[in-house]
Formats: C-alpha cells, sequence, structure tokens
C-alpha cells in the first residue's frame, strides 16, 4: 500500500494542499500528510484513532478535540535536546521530517502493561490515595513512594541540553484583541481603521477561528476567503501587528499580558539566530476577549473511547483540514448546532448512521435517521470505537456499528483570561453555561462567543461594537465598520449533562475523573466546588478542565439538589495553556542564567595566573600562585605575610556601594543603622551595624561622610543588593518625609584594599601630592574625595578589615586596572603583592571581624560581641526587638576565637563544641564553630565561633567535635582579635 492510499480518512477540500505531502512518524511508523495539517488531523487521515493512554487507569484515548483544549492526544515531540513532552496534538502543525512519540505507556500504546490499573478501578476511586498507603508505615518509604513516583507523570523529559534559542521582548498597544476568529478581526477592522494601536494575537497559525471550519457564507464569500480579505486589510495597516501562534496565557495587574508566540515550532529547526519561541509581556491600555467558545462533551457508559470525539471538533477537521475520522460516524447531542456536522460529514460523503438528539422534539435532517429522546448509552471497540449502544425514546436498545461518535452537549464561553484576577462568571441560562461576570481585570471587555453570544451575526457585530466602546474609553473615536451578511441562527438546546445509570461516564477525560468520582464526593461531603476539584483531581490535568468542568458542576448540582450557579463553580489561572520553561527563561540559561560578574582588576589578575572563584554572580581571585608553589596554601600564606610584613592589594570592588544625598541623609541612616550616625563629622567614616525588623543582625558595613548631605555606605557583597532593597523600603514606606535619595554605585566604582605597614608609603607614591595623607592629616577613619596619577578623580578611606595599617582607594571603574597596574608597579620597592579573598579571610579571622558565616541571619548583636553599638538613645530599624528578654538572656551565645590546644590540630569550620567530658548529643551542645582557617602569622589553625557565655568563659577548653568525619579535637576559648588586639597597627 502507498502512502497516498494510506490515508484512507482524507476527504476534498479543506485548507490543506494536498498537493505538498510531508512524510512524518508516529511511534517509529511512517505515515504521510499534507501542508497545512496538524498532527492530529494527518493521523486521523491516516486512519489512526489511538493516540495516547490516560493517566491514572491507561485506558485507551484518542483525539476528542481540534484545539488547545484537548486533553487526550498529548505527544513527545521531536528527539534530542529538541524532545518535548505533552504537546497536544491538535495544534502541532505539520511538517517533514516531524517525529513524535506516544507517551504514559510501557512498553508500546497499544499493549501497556500500565493498564492493568483499569481492572482495579474500584480500589482506585477518587481520594483513594488519602486512604491507603497508610500501613505498614515502613512500607512507604521503601515499597509505596518509590512505585508511586514511577508510575507518576505523562510525558518524559531529555536528559539533554536545548540547543534552540528563546527570547522576551515587550510591546505596547491602545488594543489588545485576544482571538482572531469573527469577533476579533471585526474589532481589528473597527480600530485599526480608527488609527489605534492594535495587537491582534491568535493561537492558531491562521486567523479565522471558526470560520475556517464552517461552510456557511459570509455575503458571498466563504469564510475562509473573507478572512483572507479581512488579514490583507489589516497587514496593510501599520499601526495593526497581526500574531499568529501566538497564546495570551495571563491576564496580570495594570492591563500587562503574558504571551507566548511559537516562532519556529512549525519548523524542524528555528531558522538561525532566531530563537525557537519569544515570551511578550504586552501592556495593553484596553484588552478585548474574543476567545470564542469550547464545546462540552456528554458523559455516558466508555464515551472515554478512541473516536468518540465533539462534534464541533469533528466539522473542523471535516472541513478546514478534509479529514474524517471514520466513514461512518453516529451523532448523539442535545442542540442543533451538532446537526451541522452531520450536514457537513454528508455533504463531503461521510456515512451518517444516525443522529441521536436527547430531544424529543428534535428537528429532522433529510438522508439521515433522526433518533429523537434517545441518547447514546455505551460504546464498544477496543482501541478504537466499532460500534455504539442507543436507548430509543420507547425504552429499547439498538447497537448502531460506526467508527466514530460525533457528541454535543452545547458551548460553554472561553472564560480563561477572565477569571486570571479572581474573576467570579456568571450563568447564562439561555445557553446553559457561564458568561463572564463584573469582576474582570482592569481594561478588559468581552465579546463573541466568549461573552455567549454564539451566532456568526452576533460574533461581528459584537467585536466591532465593544472595540468601539474600548476606544471611546481612551478618547479615540471610532465608527462601526460595513459587516457581511451571516449566519444568525438562534441557540436551542436541552440541558444534558449525563447519561444516569452508568456505571463509568467519563468528565474529565485525562484525570479519569467520572461521574461515579463525583457521586462518591458528594457521599464524602466534598461538595464545595474547591473540594471537589481537590478531592477527584477534576480540572487539574495540564487542560485545567476546559472541557470537563461544567459538566462534573451539573452532577453535583443534582446531587445537592441546588442550580449549577448555586452550586458554583471553580475559576482559572495563568497560564491559560502550558508554557514551557524556555520560554520563561528566555536567554537567561547556562551562564546566562546569573550572568558572571568580573572585577576591574580582572583582565590583570588572569595575566598573574590567578585562581578564581565564584561569589555570588562576581568572578573573583582566589589567589595567587607562583612558580614552585604546589598547594594553594602555600600561596595563601605566603600573601598573608606579605601583607602582614610589607603591604599587600586586594580588589573588593564587590563590596556594595550605595551613595546616600540629601539633607536628612543623616537622619536617614540613622534610621538604618543601630549606632547613631547623626553627628558624624565630614571627612570621617563610620562602622555601622543594620539589624532587621526582629532585631536579628542583618549586615555590617561602613558610611563615609563626603559633605553634609552626601554619604557613601558600604555592605557585604552578599548582602549589596537586600541592604539597597530594603533601604529603598525605609525611605519610600517608611520614611517618606525625608530629603534623600539612594542609588547602588557598586558597578561605578572600582576600590582596592591596600594593606600593610608600607601600604601609606606606596599610597603617597601614586596620591597627587596636594593631598596629605599622613597620619596626622589623614588619621583612622578618615574619609576623603581626592585625585591620583595627576588628576584621576578618586575616593580614599582609611579603615581596615585585616587589622594593619590600611586604607581603601577607589576610582570610576573605568581607571579601575590601570590603577591597579600603576599601585603594583609603584609598590615594587615594597615587594608588594596581591591577595585573594582567601587571604582576605584568614586576615580578618586573625582580626575577629564577623561576616556572612557570623551574619547567618540568627545572630544578634549582642552574639557579635557589637550589644553596644545598639543605641538606646534613638529610634532605628530592629531596635526595640532587639531588647527582647530571648535576645538578651543570661549565657547567650557569644562571639569568640578558638585555637586547638595541640597546634598540629586542625579547627574544622561547623564543627559543634561540648564540654571536655560528657555526652556528645545535642542537648550537651556549647556552640559551633562559624569561621576556621590556618594563620601563617601563629602558626596554628584558629576560628571563630559562637559559645554560650563564651565572653567569661576565656582559657576554658572544650571538645569541637565533627561526627560527620569522626573528629575530635581539643580547643581552647581564646579572644577573637588574635592579631593586635589593642589596634595600634591600624592606627600607625
Amino acid at each position: 500500500m502507498t502512502a497516498e492510499q494510506s490515508l484512507k480518512n482524507r476527504l476534498t477540500g479543506g485548507l490543506v494542499d494536498q498537493t505538498k505531502p510531508l512524510s512524518f512518524r508516529f511511534d517509529g511508523k511512517a505515515y504521510q500528510g499534507h501542508q497545512g495539517d496538524t498532527l492530529a488531523s494527518a493521523l486521523l487521515a491516516n486512519g489512526v484513532r489511538l493516540l495516547g493512554r490516560s493517566f491514572k487507569y491507561h485506558r485507551p484515548r484518542g483525539v476528542l478535540t481540534a484545539g488547545s483544549e484537548e486533553p487526550n492526544a498529548l505527544v513527545e515531540l521531536r528527539t534530542g535536546g529538541r524532545q518535548e513532552p505533552n504537546t497536544r496534538a491538535t495544534v502541532v502543525e505539520l511538517y517533514d521530517g516531524l517525529e513524535a512519540q506516544s507517551q504514559n505507556r510501557w512498553p508500546s500504546l497499544e499493549h501497556d502493561v500500565m493498564a492493568i490499573n483499569d481492572r482495579f478501578s474500584s480500589f482506585l476511586a477518587a481520594g483513594f490515595y488519602y486512604k491507603t498507603f497508610m500501613w505498614p508505615r515502613a512500607f512507604w518509604e521503601k515499597f509505596y513512594e518509590p512505585i508511586i513516583r514511577k508510575a507518576a507523570g505523562l510525558g518524559s523529559l531529555t536528559g539533554e541540553p536545548d540547543p534552540d534559542a528563546y527570547d522576551k521582548g515587550y510591546l505596547h498597544c491602545d488594543l489588545l484583541i485576544i482571538g482572531a476568529g469573527p469577533t476579533g478581526l471585526a474589532a481589528a477592522l473597527t480600530a485599526g481603521r480608527a488609527g489605534a494601536q492594535v495587537i491582534l494575537a491568535d493561537e492558531d497559525c491562521h486567523l479565522g477561528g471558526r470560520l475556517l471550519c464552517e461552510t456557511s457564507a459570509l455575503s458571498d464569500l466563504s469564510g475562509a476567503d473573507w478572512v483572507a480579505q479581512t488579514q490583507a486589510e489589516l497587514a496593510a495597516l501599520p499601526n495593526v501587528r497581526i500574531m499568529p501562534r501566538t497564546t495570551v496565557f495571563g491576564a496580570y495587574d495594570h492591563g500587562v499580558y503574558g504571551a507566548v508566540e511559537r516562532n519556529a515550532d512549525h519548523l524542524p529547526v528555528p531558522i538561525a539566530n532566531k530563537p525557537r519561541q519569544t515570551l511578550w509581556r504586552i501592556y495593553s491600555k484596553r484588552a478585548l476577549i474574543a476567545t470564542g467558545a469550547i464545546e462540552r462533551p456528554i458523559a455516558f457508559e466508555n464515551n472515554d473511547r478512541p473516536g468518540v470525539m465533539l462534534a464541533g471538533a469533528v466539522r473542523a477537521y471535516a472541513n478546514r483540514w478534509a479529514t474524517t475520522p471514520a466513514q461512518s460516524v453516529v451523532v448523539f447531542a442535545n442542540n442543533d448546532n451538532a446537526h451541522q456536522t452531520a450536514r457537513d460529514l454528508m455533504a463531503k460523503g461521510v456515512e451518517v448512521r444516525a443522529i441521536v438528539d436527547v430531544r424529543t422534539d428534535a428537528p429532522t435532517l433529510d438522508g439521515v435517521e433522526v433518533l429523537a429522546g434517545a441518547a447514546v448509552i455505551d460504546t464498544k471497540g477496543r482501541h478504537g470505537l466499532s460500534s455504539v449502544t442507543v436507548r430509543l425514546a420507547d425504552g429499547q436498545t439498538r447497537t448502531i456499528d460506526c467508527g466514530a461518535l460525533a457528541m454535543s452537549g452545547g458551548w460553554n464561553p472561553n472564560l480563561g483570561l477572565t477569571c486570571h484576577q479572581r474573576g467570579r462568571p456568571s450563568w447564562n441560562e439561555a445557553i446553559q453555561s457561564f458568561v463572564p461576570g463584573d469582576g474582570l481585570p482592569a481594561g478588559q471587555l468581552v465579546a463573541g462567543a466568549a461573552m455567549g453570544e454564539f451566532t456568526t451575526a452576533q460574533a461581528l457585530s459584537s467585536g466591532s461594537q465593544t472595540a468601539i466602546e474600548a476606544l471611546g474609553d481612551l478618547g479615540i473615536s471610532a465608527r462601526a465598520v460595513d459587516l457581511p451578511h451571516s449566519e444568525d441562527a438562534p441557540v436551542t438546546l436541552a440541558p444534558f449533562w449525563h447519561v444516569k445509570g452508568a456505571k463509568r461516564a467519563w468528565l474529565d477525560f485525562q484525570n479519569d475523573v467520572t461521574v461515579k468520582d463525583v457521586q462518591l464526593a458528594h457521599q464524602e461531603n466534598f461538595t464545595s466546588v474547591e473540594h471537589l476539584k481537590r478531592y477527584t483531581t477534576l480540572g487539574m490535568a495540564t487542560d485545567q478542565g476546559k472541557t470537563s468542568n461544567l459538566g462534573a458542576l451539573a452532577v453535583m448540582a443534582e446531587l445537592t439538589g441546588k442550580s449549577i450557579p448555586d452550586t458554583g463553580t471553580t475559576i482559572f489561572r495563568p497560564p491559560y495553556t502550558p508554557v514551557a520553561m524556555g520560554a520563561l527563561a528566555g536567554r537567561s540559561v547556562g551562564k546566562d542564567f546569573h550572568p558572571t560578574r568580573l572585577a576591574p582588576s580582572h583582565k590583570w589578575a588572569e595575566e598573574q595566573g590567578a585562581v578564581f572563584v565564584e561569589v555570588g554572580n562576581w568572578l573573583r581571585a582566589q589567589w595567587f600562585p607562583r612558580d614552585g608553589e604546589t598547594h594553594w596554601r602555600q600561596s595563601v600564606d605566603r600573601e598573608v605575610l606579605q601583607t602582614r610584613n610589607s603591604v599587600g592589594i586586594c580588589d573588593v570592588t564587590t563590596l556594595g556601594k550605595i551613595d546616600v544625598q540629601g539633607e536628612d541623609a543623616a537622619a536617614f541612616l540613622n534610621m538604618i543603622y543601630a549606632n547613631g550616625f547623626a553627628k558624624l563629622p565630614v571627612g570621617k567614616v563610620r562602622y555601622g551595624l543594620m539589624l532587621r525588623e526582629d532585631g536579628v543582625a542583618q549586615d555590617d558595613g561602613t558610611a563615609a561622610r563626603l559633605a553634609e548631605d552626601h554619604f557613601v555606605v558600604t555592605t557585604t557583597t552578599a548582602n549589596a543588593v537586600l541592604v539597597y532593597r530594603n533601604m529603598e523600603f525605609v525611605r519610600q514606606c517608611l520614611c517618606p518625609d525625608l530629603d534623600v535619595q539612594l542609588i547602588s554605585t557598586t558597578e561605578a566604582w572600582a576600590q582596592y584594599a591596600v594593606a600593610g605597614p608600607n601600604a601609606r608609603k606606596l599610597l603617597q607614591k601614586i596620591v597627587d601630592p596636594e593631598f596629605d595623607i599622613s597620619n596626622e592629616a589623614f588619621p583612622f577613619m578618615g574619609c576623603g574625595e581626592i585625585t591620583v596619577c595627576g588628576g584621576c578623580r578618586a575616593r580614599l578611606f582609611r579603615i581596615s578589615f585585616s587589622g594593619e595599617l590600611a586604607y581603601e582607594i577607589a576610582v570610576p571603574t573605568r581607571y579601575g586596572d590601570a590603577l591597579l597596574r600603576e599601585m603594583m608597579a609603584a609598590g615594587e620597592e615594597f615587594d608588594v603583592t596581591p591577595y585573594g579573598t582567601e587571604a582576605l579571610g584568614v586576615m580578618r579571622i586573625e582580626k575577629g571581624h564577623a561576616a556572612g558565616n557570623e551574619l547567618n541571619g540568627t545572630t544578634s548583636a549582642l552574639n557579635l560581641g557589637l550589644g553596644r553599638m545598639v543605641s538606646s538613645k534613638k529610634d532605628c530599624i530592629g531596635n526595640v526587638l532587639s531588647r527582647r528578654e530571648g535576645m538578651n538572656a543570661e549565657g547567650a551565645l557569644n562571639l569568640v576565637g578558638l585555637r586547638p590546644v595541640d597546634t598540629k590540630d586542625s579547627v574544622p569550620a561547623g564543627g559543634h563544641l561540648m564540654a571536655a567530658e560528657g555526652p556528645i548529643d545535642a542537648a550537651h551542645d556549647q556552640g559551633y564553630v562559624t569561621s576556621a582557617a590556618y594563620s601563617p602569622i601563629l602558626q596554628s589553625a584558629i576560628g571563630l565561633a559562637f559559645v554560650k557565655g563564651g565572653s567569661n568563659r576565656m582559657g576554658e577548653q572544650l571538645r569541637l567535635v565533627n561526627p560527620l568525619e569522626n573528629q575530635t579535637v581539643m580547643v581552647e576559648i581564646v579572644s577573637p582579635h588574635f592579631v593586635d588586639p589593642e589596634g595600634e597597627k591600624l592606627r600607625a
């Protein structure tokens, strides 16, 4: 059999180009489709009805719909790094070479071992997971959980990186029109001709919506021809942007909408240097929801077999995609609209065996038997429908052989985007469905079938008039456009939700929720719609219950004796349809997820062979190895000794820097810091401690006063963003009346620490001679604006975190590399050394300075030995709660130093301290080590630790235990200031 001959269900006409065949594979088997097909339409044309398995029972599933509401036909697309799971076959555009796999089955789709679940369905009813797996208790971790985890999920993820790019963008418009069916097109014409900035977005690859799926004419044009004519006019308008293949997935505050444009999903691989998908953030002044309606199924026994489809979908496949699901079809409905499916199928040569209509007054149709007052009560067929059983109006039953059943229980307005800000829909009795209520997002309007106006004439008129209303709110004058004459038949249907007496009638096809499950939820008093949803998992699948929710609510309403509106409804959340994680990430993947920030000295450090370490987003030099050094400790020890004996330079640009300016800058910092800053003289620096609202230490740093109204605040590298954010919160929310402005200048200034006995001598060689930096003129904790190297502006701060005579010098970042090279050249006579973060850490531990390890979010000023810095004479953030009894209790943790009794022993960071004798357990824990290092000055390991009552226990010996490595070390409690405890060096 040739590929063409295998297309046994291909019809004539439609919008597919049957002169352009396309080859594709499904589950490894080769098939052929045509240009314009979707994967679903191509498979149906080839006679393939079995496309997947349901989630819980692994029952056979086929195509149900023709759009993004599809719950059944979920497949994995492509292979390798481009593999994509859980893709709806109904919206996948066919291309040559496409590869698709069914999912949620093993070892094959036809022979799925997990289908055994269906045999045990009585034990797996709704809520079974709340009642089982409880005993034996020991079975959970080693037996139940592994089995559940293995069975969970639908598709599978590839372990390979995605080779494609994803992008993000921003768009602005007067009117965003979501949906390009008759309503959206009429609205776009109206707004476009009025000169408004319009964005017209639709998830389909073609504009037109249901107009492409119907045979009714618009004046003297077919629906497809009118769409093409309208699209051509819109495309010629410079103020209209047409966005096909774009799903608007979320409605957010202030008229912002999220949208995903599928730029290359219809291609084998994206065009070079182009994204596969683009995530758009659309800012709209007004938004018009023209998303149409979704047909709902009828629940009856075995209504989930492959071949059972929605009537509107069957009609769409026939008219747009020239495909029928089978050569013999039965229609089952409660409304006139479904009869049109029978007309269109018969017009294309498909045999319609019968129309089963639950209404006793159902209209007749030439050429087909109409069974009025009847209902389909069961189906047959293992992997595809073979027959239906009908209960006639007189109570007798009849079996009708057929390959497909087109069912319709009516249409529901597509409410998704109207509910994204907690909007509650209202009940419309005429269409037996919910329509958008009053609580729409600001600036959002709804028209057409999405508002319950189902005829083509209503959709066109509603779109134009609503666009005029939206633009009128914006002061833009618009006139109604001439609309074509179109179908305007009234909606006629009889409410019919499910066939009573069915054993297993499916409501939610993906999550296997049946009418019986809703009955069980009612029996166990889960009658609230929110409880019903969670107890049964109704509407919690990838389709969010687009086809299932209302049917389940109707069943619950019957059980409770309430009306459907009184029973209530759940609402939808973003995203409207699943959004790929790649689209959300955009270009922020790999190294771009957290872009690496390079210090101004990075190039120079690379030239010196530095070893780098990631510090947040920064890449910092960790140490600078020299010839002959075979271990990192050798390099670090040398850097420490050289700095303490002469002079060293370290790039500290990564410290947060915040400019604080304004008449009330001092008062503002007085509120931010626990210690006082109101009286800090100009030209001075003060060490400061910031507290959280709960009194816990948040960050430490310095504030330098360069002028009466100008301070420069420094923060730790890790907390730079946090501190700036919190300072802005205080400025804007707690102290809005203060005259103060903030700006982060971390990247604007390159800053270097110059430390050691010869630090002043080195700087005197580069600081311009008119600036006196002698000890008398520029004492410890001094600051000022200077120039260096013949006029380059700079800032100089005399501060030290190493315990040595030290300065920090800052220049505009563009001069950072040049300044370092100048300082290294100037320091050659002093044997200057660069030092990295390891040596920096050793020297700060030797001096007893707290850093991130000590400022760990649990410690107070008292714990850090900085209790006296919390002023009792002023208010500040965290002041009151820092005085709580629990934070000032007798025997609280104090920061102390530790030295091993045997100097050959190490001090393991993170180890816990126990009494010299006694048990080793949490109840006898005396404290823990926060930082540890080897001190080349003391020739011994040292550490900083928090110890209960530690400030009163100097000289006491404790056991330092590391249970993970079975290590025990005897240590002595000493002052945390190992080097120059009196501070003579830094004041020299």
